[in-house]
């Protein structure tokens, strides 16, 4: 009695599924890190209290008022030693919170937030963060003022664009209040000597006013004392 042997293909070892990120997952940040990573092409999530929000694709508005507030930011940096500004650069920070800020600005030493890690992300909270709010504007205004706040983020500006707002918080104690144009209309930064903001300038988008009057706050005997370039 002739038998037949039996031949099997060999086993493929099964690879496990990374979940895409998705707006309304509810996730820790270890796992919110390890499904971001898991996507390349993916520009924008952030987790807010445990929960994701991805990024919508950004609209010319919207990079376009981004492009003149990092102008901004980026002479002020330049300009002002121990100062970093950053571009959506991803902070971490609680095990439930992780952001992109459209900007920052940050003391390089001796603040509140530091570069950790082999990914070399921020971990902690910046001195100054920055938002270009469309489709977000509810979210800025709402839960990320709220989270900024419980970290001590010291300064949060939001630009409302389809408004034609800017809002400007300063944490007073444990609550952020609005900041105070001068008689000139002009917005002068508490924790960053000589960051000042001609903001009907910026929303009608005249940018050479807008530097002309960082400018002279880089000319301020307070900017002066820092020392420096």
């Amino acid at each position: 009695m002739s038998t037949q042997s039996q031949f099997h293909a060999p086993t493929q070892p099964t690879l496990a599924l990374i979940p895409p990120l998705e707006s309304g997952d509810c996730l820790g940040r270890d796992e919110f890190e390890r499904r971001y990573q898991a996507m390349p092409g993916l520009k924008k999530a952030e987790l807010i209290d445990g929960v994701v929000y991805v990024g919508s694709p950004v609209s010319k508005a919207h990079a376009q008022s981004h492009a003149k507030l990092m102008a901004w930011l980026g002479v002020y940096a330049a300009s002002t030693p121990r100062i970093e500004c950053a571009d959506n650069a991803t902070v971490r920070l609680d095990a439930f919170n992780e952001v992109q800020p459209d900007a920052l600005l940050r003391l390089a030493t001796g603040g509140q937030s530091q570069i950790a890690g082999e990914d070399q992300f921020l971990e902690g909270a910046p001195e100054l963060v920055a938002e270009v709010a469309l489709s977000s504007a509810s979210r800025d205004l709402h839960s990320k003022l709220a989270l900024y706040r419980r970290h001590a983020v010291h300064e949060y500006l939001v630009w409302r664009v389809l408004e034609g707002e800017l809002d400007w918080f300063v944490l007073d104690a444990d609550a952020y209040v609005r900041l105070a144009a001068d008689s000139a209309g002009i917005l002068k930064s508490r924790g960053f000597p000589g960051l000042w903001l001609d903001p009907a300038a910026l929303l009608r988008g005249d940018m050479a006013a807008v530097l002309a009057v960082l400018q002279q706050g880089l000319a301020s005997p307070e900017r002066a004392a820092l020392g420096g370039p």
